[in-house]
């Protein structure tokens, strides 16, 4: 797996413990990274990816709830809300990677976390945005 990968797994488990834990920010930074050895690399990507998410939390929650039809947030399961949101960011960010990309590995990381039909759940809801934030992009 690569470095890229790990890190949004890290990045998820990270949204993940913020929130069903409710922890602050650098309480799961420092006690995610006391139990986590990855390269700094790893590392840097993943703080990044969960930092710019808290830091714009609000705005992705509304765009993803504007696109998941007869689904509240709170009523996802919350692997798939976090999955969501690490994607969303990553779709909306000014250094961002290819949409295609982005979304691949949002399946790939729901079909490792959640379910088939997680997956499938992730894909309707990331493709619409996608379609919304970049419509000059084939698909």
């Amino acid at each position: 797996m690569g470095l890229r990968r790990t890190a949004r797994e890290c990045a998820l488990q990270m949204l993940y413990q913020r929130d069903i834990g409710g922890q602050e920010r650098e309480e799961i930074l420092d006690s995610y990274w006391r139990t986590h050895a990855y390269p700094e690399k790893v590392r840097e990507f993943a703080n990044h990816l969960f930092e710019g998410c808290l830091a714009r939390l609000a705005e992705i929650d509304r765009l993803i709830q504007s696109r998941a039809k007869n689904w509240r947030l709170r009523r996802m399961a919350a692997v798939d809300r976090n999955i969501l949101r690490l994607a969303v960011f990553e779709l909306t960010s000014e250094d961002r990677t290819p949409s295609t990309v982005v979304i691949n590995e949002a399946l790939e990381i729901a079909k490792k976390f959640s379910t088939h039909e997680s997956a499938q759940f992730v894909n309707g809801v990331l493709d619409s945005i996608r379609k919304d934030l970049h419509p000059e992009e084939a698909h």
